[in-house]
């Protein structure tokens, strides 16, 4: 049964999914998510504060150069400073200055705060969210209250926190946002205090949560089923300290399981692809294990989950993957089963159905691997050689007959690292030398020059991540390593795995499976001109 209200989505990411840590976008960056934004959907983006920083002032005159279908450019500031000067206030001056359809402003719902932080009494700070939002409302603006630290404010001193959005209703508020800004309150509360505004104020509620409890998402979902259907967050939950709700979660939740409609008509294929988009452009690592969108969200790694999964995937999923643009992955490790095997093998083109007896062998070999050490899950195009090297159907291109890195500082910290390796095709040798940056730059340079000679189609590959990981740590400088390689030909990218108690010798195993698994491909797609006869 679909509700009858409908959630308007109102995104914060350009400005308080800036204020997390590590995270800074450019006026550019901040104009392509708007867009991206705009496409999916939103409908309210809060662009920043233009009364803090030259640069969300200039956003505000460009994001009007854009051509949004969806939404609507919000931006965002506090109540004036004092209540009786509020024409003169430089701050809303500012907001109105940036010509936006709407405008945020926050006021203190917390006597604690108004009292403290500044120095008014209670009558002062009731006055100054009246005047402050009716000023902004006669200068024909939509304005948004966010009402900062309401639910700790309510449970120090509900009188005081209800009068505060009352004085802002009052004086025209079309919105009523109520904010967890310390982020430290539960969902049972969340609902509690809810029921009792939504008795108190006439205009529509909306939920502002932050994640300090992790409990952010659950607090917005309870606050919509207790009568909220304004909805704050950031994409990928960024923001201060540990950050916002979760837009991408909370939109998936809302239409997939709670049959809620957005104001907007929003595609639920595209929550993961936008996830992934604003990663890129904050120049962060996506989080591997978040719901719906994450890399991990409909992994599959047990032998006898994947067995269930392969009979119908409802068993050990919530949803379909494809639902928000994601997708199943079963992983290769030491816990798999038959069925992990045969579902990557399909993945290949290869059907192990036939072979039962090969399907065990191959299962055996893995875990014997990664016994020693070697990981599957990450190095799809490691366990892809095995696979083919069991069926026959590969064996190394090349052999690395000697190699040799010397790495030299001096007095100055300058280092120099170079490789010195020989190489063979088919009986031919190709000795060789080449410096890099650092030791295993130097010796990935080596083994492309080396191996140039013979295919010259490796020279569009290039070393795009390379992470080390000690294995058995209590053993010190002779403990394993195991190095995880990532490349890149300019179209795909692959990874590869070596593990080693010389971290040498772990990348150059890693590397010559790179490099290897390259030189398959092009082979089986009868791409490989230049191999040696």
């Amino acid at each position: 049964m679909v509700n009858n209200k409908k959630i308007e989505l109102f995104d914060t990411t350009l400005r308080d999914g800036t204020q997390g840590e590590s995270i800074n976008l450019s006026i550019h960056d901040k104009l392509i998510i708007t867009q991206k934004l705009d496409d999916f959907g939103i409908n309210i983006i809060e662009g920043g504060w233009p009364g803090s920083n030259p640069k969300d002032e200039e956003y505000f005159q460009k994001v009007k150069t854009l051509n949004l279908k969806n939404a609507q450019i919000c931006a965002f500031g506090s109540t004036a400073r004092y209540p009786d000067k509020i024409r003169e206030d430089n701050n809303l001056n500012k907001l109105l200055a940036a010509e936006t359809p709407y405008i945020s402003i926050f006021g203190k719902t917390w006597q604690f705060h108004s009292s403290r932080s500044l120095g008014l009494t209670d009558e002062q700070n009731e006055e100054l969210i009246y005047n402050s939002v009716e000023y902004l409302k006669q200068e024909g603006r939509k304005v948004i209250f966010d009402a900062e630290h309401f639910f700790d404010g309510y449970k120090d001193n509900k009188e005081f926190a209800l009068t505060m959005i009352k004085a802002a209703e009052n004086a025209g508020a079309d919105i009523i946002a109520l904010c967890d800004t310390n982020g430290g309150t539960l969902p049972h509360e969340i609902s509690s205090i809810v029921n009792v505004v939504s008795k108190t104020v006439r205009v529509p509620i909306g939920i502002h949560a932050h994640n300090d409890s992790d409990t952010a998402v659950a607090n917005t979902l309870a606050a919509i089923e207790a009568g909220v259907t304004h909805v704050q967050g950031t994409i990928n939950g960024v923001g201060e300290r540990c950050g916002n709700a979760n837009l991408c979660s909370i939109i998936s939740n809302l239409m997939l399981k709670m049959n809620y409609e957005m104001v907007s008509d929003i595609n639920t294929k595209k929550i993961t692809p936008l996830s992934n988009f604003v990663y890129e452009l904050m120049n962060l690592i996506p989080n591997q294990r978040a719901p719906f969108v994450g890399k991990s969200a409909f992994a599959h790694k047990g032998g006898i989950h994947v067995s269930s999964v392969l009979k119908d995937s409802r068993m050990y999923e919530h949803i379909s993957p494809a639902e928000v643009g994601n997708k199943q992955r079963v992983l290769v490790s030491d816990l798999s089963g038959q069925s992990n095997i045969r579902y990557k093998a399909k993945e290949f083109g290869i059907d192990l159905e036939v072979d039962k007896e090969l399907g065990k062998k191959i299962v055996q070999r893995i875990k014997n691997l990664e016994y020693d050490g070697y990981q599957y899950d990450g190095a799809e195009a490691s366990f892809e050689l095995i696979l083919r090297s069991e069926l026959g159907e590969y064996s190394p291109l090349f052999n690395i007959d000697y190699a040799k890195v010397n790495v030299m500082f001096d007095d100055q910290d300058q280092d120099y690292s170079e490789a010195v390796l020989k190489v063979s095709v088919e009986g031919e040798i190709e000795h060789t030398a080449s410096d890099g940056s650092g030791p295993v730059g130097a010796l990935d340079n080596a083994i492309r020059k080396a191996l140039c000679r013979f295919y010259p189609e490796l020279s569009v590959v290039k070393l795009v991540d390379y992470k080390v990981r000690v294995l058995g740590e209590k053993n010190g400088t002779g403990a394993k390593v195991r190095v995880l390689v990532e490349s890149s030909d300019g179209e795909n990218t692959w990874s590869t795995v070596g593990v080693s108690e010389d971290i040498i010798h772990a990348s150059l195993q890693a590397l010559a499976d790179s490099l290897n698994y390259k030189l398959y491909q092009l082979k089986k797609e009868d791409k490989l001109v230049s191999e040696v006869n």
